[in-house]
This record gives C-alpha cells, sequence and structure tokens, in this order.
C-alpha cells in the first residue's frame, strides 16, 4: 500500500474518535438492529444520511460506549483515490492495532461513509462482518448507494433504514420547538405558533438545508439542483438513458402533478403532441428509476386481486412537497395538493401498506394505510371545508368507503374548521392537519 494513503487512514482514524459529534436535528428513524446485519441508511440525495449516521454513534455514546468504539470514516477523500478493495483490510489493522484491546473482546460501530468510491468493497464489509466484532452501518451519495441496490450488493447481510427529508415534528424540532405531541386542548398561542410554524413549513419543505434560505430564489435554485443530480447522476449515468429531453420533460412533469393519478398512457400521448419523441416503455422505465432513487413515490388502488392494482392509475407523490414549490411554473401552488403530498409522505414513513380507496359508486378517499399492527384507516384530506358543499363531498366519500371497508377507521384531515352548524357522521373524526401530523 502507499505510504501516503496508510498515513491518510491513520490521521482519518484519529480524527474519527477525536471529533465531538455536531449538534443536528434528531431524526425519527430508527435501524433494526440485527445480528450479522449491516445497517444500509438509504434515502433521496441530501435527505440527511450523514448526519443519521451522527446521531447513531451519538446514541450508543449517551448509552455508555466508549468514544474510542465509535467510527465514523468518509471515504470522499482525494488522498484515497485509487484505494483497492484488498487494501481496506489496512483500515481495520490500523484502528485494532491502536486499540487491541477491543478485538474480539467489544463490539465497534463503524460507520463507512462514501464506501461506494473504492471498487470491490461488498466483500471487505461482508469478511469484516464475519470476522471481527462489529456493527457497520453504510451510506453514500452515489446512485447505487442511495437506492435499495446496496441490500441486493450484500447478498441479504444487510437492513435498510429509509432517511427522508424532515417531518413536520423533525422540522418542529429544528426551531427548537418542544418536543412530542400537543395536549388535547392546546392554548390559543400554541395553536397560532403551531400554524404558522406549518406554514413555513408548507412553503419551505423538509429538506434540511432549504431552511437555511430565506430567500425563494435560493431555496428554489437549491431544490432544482438537487432534482438535476438525481437526474443526470442517479438515473441517466446510471442507466445509460440517452433521450434527456424526454427525460427531463417527464420530471418536470412529474414535479407539478403532485397527488394526482399518473397515467403514462396519457403522459405518452400528451408528448407525442408535443413532439417529444420517447417510447411509453422508456417512460415506464424512467418512472421505475425515479421512484429507485426516491425522488417520487406511486401508491396503487387498494384492491384484493394484483390485476385491479396493477391496471389501475396509480396515484403519485413527491419526496417532499417543496420541490413542487420549486418546479411550479407560477406562484402559489396548490395549497390543498401540497397537503395531501406532505400527509402521504408522513404516512410513508409509518405504514406498512398504503393505498388510495375508490368505492363501486364512484367515490374516492385519498388514503386507506395499513400500519404494522395491521389496523387500517381511511384519510381524506382537505384544505378547506368551510364551504357546506365541500363537507358533505368529502363526508359522503368516507361514508361511503366505510361500507367497503368497514374494519378502517374513518379521518377527514384538514385546515379549516367544518361550515357552522354541520354534523360529522358518526364514526368519522376531523382533525386539523398539523395536529394529526405531530398526533397520529
Amino acid at each position: 500500500m502507499d505510504n501516503q494513503v496508510l498515513q491518510t487512514i491513520r490521521q482519518k482514524l484519529g480524527d474519527a474518535i477525536r471529533t465531538p459529534f455536531p449538534e443536528m436535528v434528531r431524526r425519527d428513524a430508527a435501524p433494526v438492529q440485527l445480528r450479522g446485519k449491516v445497517q444500509a441508511v438509504i434515502g433521496m440525495r441530501r435527505a440527511g444520511k450523514t448526519f443519521f449516521l451522527m446521531q447513531c454513534l451519538a446514541d450508543r455514546l449517551a448509552r455508555g460506549i466508549e468514544r474510542e468504539r465509535l467510527v465514523y470514516f468518509n471515504f470522499e477523500d482525494e488522498r484515497l483515490g485509487g484505494l483497492r478493495a484488498e487494501e481496506l483490510g489496512a483500515l481495520i489493522e490500523e484502528y485494532y492495532r491502536q486499540f487491541p484491546q477491543f478485538r474480539h473482546q467489544a463490539e465497534v460501530i463503524w460507520c463507512l461513509d462514501e464506501i461506494q468510491l473504492v471498487p470491490g468493497w461488498e466483500r471487505f464489509v461482508r469478511r469484516v462482518l464475519d470476522a471481527e466484532k462489529v456493527e457497520i452501518f453504510l451510506s453514500g451519495s452515489s446512485a447505487r448507494m442511495l437506492s435499495r441496490e446496496v441490500a441486493t450488493s450484500m447478498r441479504g447481510r444487510a437492513m435498510e433504514t429509509v432517511i427522508t427529508p424532515f417531518s413536520f415534528r423533525e422540522f418542529l424540532r429544528g426551531r427548537h420547538w418542544p418536543d412530542g405531541a400537543p395536549h388535547q386542548l392546546p392554548s390559543g398561542a400554541e395553536r397560532s405558533a403551531l400554524r404558522a410554524h406549518f406554514d413555513a413549513y408548507l412553503e419551505i419543505g423538509g429538506f434540511p438545508e432549504a431552511g437555511a434560505y430565506a430567500a425563494a430564489r435560493d431555496r428554489v435554485g437549491l431544490l432544482q439542483g438537487y432534482v438535476d443530480t438525481v437526474l443526470f447522476r442517479d438515473v441517466a449515468e446510471r442507466h445509460q438513458v440517452s433521450n434527456l429531453p424526454a427525460l427531463r420533460a417527464f420530471v418536470r412533469q412529474l414535479l407539478r402533478n403532485p397527488a394526482t393519478l399518473l397515467s403514462v398512457s396519457k403522459t405518452h400521448a400528451d408528448f407525442g403532441s408535443r413532439g417529444i419523441a420517447v417510447s411509453k416503455e422508456s417512460l415506464l422505465a424512467f418512472l421505475a428509476h425515479l421512484e429507485d432513487a426516491f425522488l417520487v413515490f406511486t401508491v396503487p388502488l387498494a384492491a384484493r386481486s394484483e390485476r385491479r392494482r396493477q391496471v389501475n392509475p396509480r396515484k403519485l407523490y413527491l419526496a417532499d412537497h417543496g420541490l413542487a414549490q420549486a418546479f411550479s411554473p407560477v406562484a402559489g401552488f396548490d395549497r390543498g395538493r401540497l397537503i395531501e403530498n406532505l400527509v402521504a409522505c408522513e404516512l410513508s414513513r409509518v405504514s406498512r401498506d398504503l393505498a388510495y380507496a375508490k368505492t363501486a359508486a364512484g367515490f374516492e378517499v385519498d388514503f386507506l394505510a395499513t400500519d404494522f399492527q395491521d389496523r387500517r384507516q381511511l384519510i381524506q384530506v382537505a384544505a378547506d371545508i368551510s364551504s357546506p358543499a365541500t363537507f358533505e363531498r368529502e363526508v359522503r366519500a368516507l361514508t361511503e368507503a366505510r361500507k367497503e371497508f368497514p374494519d378502517a377507521a374513518a379521518l377527514l384531515v384538514t385546515e379549516s374548521e367544518a361550515p357552522h352548524g354541520s354534523r360529522t357522521p358518526k364514526g368519522i373524526g376531523i382533525v386539523p392537519v398539523w395536529q394529526w401530523l405531530l398526533g397520529h
């Protein structure tokens, strides 16, 4: 091994066990710890994966694990250029040369960031997992490390933890709001403050860096840059997409239409009328690639038949509602669709299965969510139900859907109050969106 590379490894190891962990917004994600499994921390670029690795180490420090056993090592260093997989063993040997008392005696926690820069890293990680007493976290910003492909690379030896942009609870935490759901009857001042924070969240979105930009112009540029990176590096380069004009047009189409039914056939026909040459099969492939990169996700129709789920249109949602704001051609994006998108993101974090419901009579409910205890809930999202006609329409959809899903609770999530004098049918709850996000 090159002596300079070895010196770099020694220096970085020294820094890794002495540098204090940074202050960070605590994330609610929690890795599933299983002996003999690597923790693969995945998710969209810039969602906060590196800080989550730091959080995992800080948690173990708080539990009394020695700082010397908590190692964060980032391979994105020009001094490590050309490092080969067979040389990675020097990292482990150098560590145990400094701390021989830990080898085979105490578990060492390794966070290996950007390790994909070393070709053949998978063999090294599997060997260390089998030969040493370690817990290993992996993450990175390459297309492969962002996606579930990292678990495939580890041949069933990896558990996934998906890091998303901030939830509303995490957004509040970043603004130093006291943790925990508000009590059932918050004060008027507390309600006003939470509504103001929710308005800010709706405008800024959940990407950690976005909150640092006061000017909307700068925030838009930041988020558009994120999407360009996903488009070119995680899709075009990774999957050898040559039809970049069609890919860019498709991404714009998706980002401007969250919380809507997605029909690839209609999109294909629309592109044809606009002179954008692309096949329907290519659009389907683009969609799969964008989902794999965590830029968007789709929700199927709730149906027992897998065929019905496949042939019916899916509903489209974005990784973060701030992306819709950044790509809207006009100011003032539809508030109701933004709220539905952020509700979808929240449900995706806590649900085992997520679908939308459509009754035999044609009534549609935004979500049928099944949690990990197999409890089901019908959720309808409406920004404004102050109009009697709107209130009746949304409640009617839930009432009809309950007949077909009698085991599911029913909830109307909204920003506004119900019309004066209106009556809500028994079994249907109404809750402000900010309160639902904090206490559901």
